[in-house]
């Protein structure tokens, strides 16, 4: 049998090396042999994009942990171990009516529905059931962050984090989902934590598994943003290995975090394999808000990965992207005094982002698919933008 190499057959597929190293992983080529880290293809093998999927019925390979559970738990979706795919049919499932359209609101927000997440969320914003009450708040300030309407966003945030103050006698349980909250909202706005807050790490045991997974991720996500990003990767890491089940919604942002840590130690090949791994987890359910909230942070990966072969969910990526960093620098800026750049395109912004961390427009140029040229031009009218002149300026503007 003649065989070809990874590169020669993304060609002739006429599809990216990422893609192609995605199908051999996966192993949607037949006949391909994985030979040191290098792939051999069947000379005859098919592109995979061209061969017909059987469709499967729902697989509940374990009905214990498939059904969800009868009682209020905080971020219910968020919180659930859904076969990827059926994303809809596990909250179509949910019996409690209002553990459901909390999580539709939640369904919502993940795929990028601000206005309907917002509409169903503001429902329960004053819920006697505390669970579903801090559930709704969370989803109503991010949401409204997308939105524009960045009063509400406030109002709702300040909710959340009075929340230990109030008079309400809250078991240990509730107390740990507050300071869940609490701490998710300051640390995803890259705002100080209010002062006196116990720590998230102290909680984490009395969290349901799927919000502990997602408490790991706030965790690695505020380690990031401390500079800290071995450590960071190594938070991740310990919370997939702790991970007894998949929870798709925690586990996409805890791949998109450890990008963020890679792309900051410059070894994008290690990037590139957690974003392709979130983006398996998200596409079949269309959960793509992550991708758009992060996009500054994962240093031009969505433009070196998806942008070629899934242009459509890019751009409407972008377009999330556009909408919530409005709304998030509305919130971050004038509270921390950090004047993060509201005036580039993403591309510009990438660009600027990865210079702005040592790299060379050789670097940007290679990582992004473009010319040396192309990314000179990028960087020089963000420069404009920012009415700076040297390039080691651009920090002072970008994320952290």
């Amino acid at each position: 049998m003649d065989y070809i190499t990874i590169q020669q057959a993304a060609e002739k597929w006429n599809i990216s090396l990422p893609l192609a190293q995605q199908y051999c992983a996966e192993g949607c080529i037949p006949g391909a042999q994985k030979i040191g880290t290098d792939w051999a293809i069947p000379a005859s093998a098919p592109n995979p994009a061209d061969v017909p999927k059987e469709k499967s019925p729902i697989p509940i390979t374990n009905p214990q942990e498939e059904v969800p559970p009868p009682h209020p738990i905080p971020m219910p979706l968020l919180s659930s171990p859904f076969v990827p795919g059926h994303c809809k049919e596990y909250v179509e499932r949910i019996q409690d009516a209002h553990v459901r359209n909390i999580a539709w609101a939640e369904y919502y927000y993940f795929s990028g529905q601000p206005e309907e997440a917002a509409k169903i969320a503001e429902l329960y914003l004053s819920h006697d059931e505390l669970s579903l009450r801090l559930s709704a708040c969370l989803i109503y300030t991010y949401a409204n962050l997308s939105i524009g309407q960045i009063q509400r966003a406030k109002h709702t945030l300040a909710q959340i984090q009075n929340t230990l103050t109030s008079q309400e006698q809250l078991s240990p349980q509730l107390q740990a989902t507050a300071v869940f909250a609490i701490t998710t909202a300051s640390v995803l706005l890259h705002l100080p934590l209010p002062s006196g807050l116990i720590s998230l790490k102290e909680h984490l045991r009395l969290l349901p598994p799927g919000l502990r997974m997602f408490a790991l991720y706030v965790q690695a996500h505020q380690t990031y943003l401390e500079g800290e990003y071995g450590k960071s990767i190594g938070i991740v890491e310990t919370a997939f290995a702790l991970e007894g089940q998949q929870y798709p919604i925690p586990s996409i942002y805890l791949h998109l975090v450890a990008v963020m840590d890679y792309m900051s130690l410059k070894q994008p090949e290690h990037a590139q394999a957690h974003l392709l791994a979130a983006w398996k987890l998200a596409q079949p359910d269309d959960l793509i808000e992550g991708f758009g909230e992060h996009h500054g942070l994962l240093g031009g990966m969505l433009e070196a990965v998806l942008k070629k072969d899934w242009p459509e969910d890019f751009r409407r990526i972008i377009a999330i992207t556009y909408r919530f960093s409005a709304g998030w620098r509305k919130v971050h800026n004038p509270e921390t005094g950090h004047p993060v750049a509201d005036n580039l395109t993403t591309t510009e912004f990438a660009a600027a982002m990865l210079a702005a961390r040592g790299w060379t427009n050789q670097e940007i140029a290679g990582h992004l698919g473009i010319s040396p040229n192309t990314v000179k031009q990028y960087i020089s009218t963000a420069l404009q933008k920012l009415n700076i002149k040297q390039r080691k300026d651009l920090k002072q503007y970008m994320l952290r």
